[in-house]
């Protein structure tokens, strides 16, 4: 089966990166390290969220 993950990020985040790390980590907590399907979005949908809500990193010279 072919999972399709969209490119689109929401708008800034209401949460700061850190609560949707948080809430990851639980994710990760509560399936014991194997993700069904529905966690596999969710998952994505808050990888998602949580790079737009991290602040922008400089780059090293």
């Amino acid at each position: 089966m072919l999972h399709i993950m969209s490119t689109t990020v929401e708008p800034a985040s209401a949460r700061s990166a850190d609560e949707v790390n948080e809430e990851i980590r639980a994710l990760w907590r509560r399936s014991g390290g194997t993700l069904s399907g529905e966690q596999r979005e969710e998952y994505q949908r808050l990888v998602l969220e949580w790079a737009a809500a991290a602040p922008p990193r400089s780059r090293a010279a």
